[in-house]
């Protein structure tokens, strides 16, 4: 496993000085819209950044606001963390994450060994009941019933050395935002989930 730039591990974290926090759960959680409501929330606090994934998927596909990309450019960027998922490529550009700041990004279940290895880390796990979960990415019109059962099925296990705060996004979006936002902010203090 390559190390990140030494000026890359001291800007995300070395000496307490930030911490990337990483959403995850699975699809049809709710993580967009509580990242957005938190984006809002916190957009003047300056110890937060969201990033802004980049994505080989045409921009105007639905769903989160991401940086869309052709694979030949995704080839030639540089990034923190990348992941392929459901026939796309997913990164989390280097430079977002740099400047010992508290940056918030959406990624995958699958990436959370990797950058528990190479940043120091918090994770926020999304969730819902399953039948929740089908009803909404339904409801988002992106992918086929077999795809949805697909999505669904996909389990990836969380390192154990890694704690994990989860968020049940199951009833009232506010109280949803108030439960992610209360994850920020222990997150953003250092206290374990």
């Amino acid at each position: 496993m390559t190390q990140p730039p030494r000026a890359l591990r001291r800007a995300v974290g070395e000496g307490g000085e930030g911490v990337l926090v990483l959403v995850v759960g699975p699809s049809g959680a709710g993580k967009d819209t509580l990242l957005k409501a938190a984006r809002q929330a916190l957009a003047d606090d300056p110890r937060f950044r969201f990033v802004r994934r980049v994505i080989t998927r045409a921009a105007d596909a639905g769903g989160e606001a991401h940086e869309a990309i052709t694979e030949a450019e995704f080839a030639t960027r540089d990034f923190a963390l990348q992941w392929q998922a459901h026939g796309l490529r997913y990164g989390i550009p280097t430079e977002a994450i740099a400047g010992g700041i508290i940056a918030v990004a959406n990624v995958s279940r699958s990436v959370i060994a990797e950058a528990a290895e190479r940043f120091p880390v918090r994770v926020i796990e999304i969730t819902a009941p399953p039948d929740m979960l089908a009803a909404r990415l339904m409801s988002r019109g992106r992918e086929a019933e077999a795809d949805v059962a697909a999505r669904l099925a996909r389990s990836v296990s969380v390192p154990n050395h890694v704690s994990v705060n989860t968020v049940l996004n199951d009833g009232v979006m506010e109280d949803a935002v108030a439960r992610f936002l209360a994850a920020l902010n222990r997150a953003a203090s250092g206290v374990p989930g």
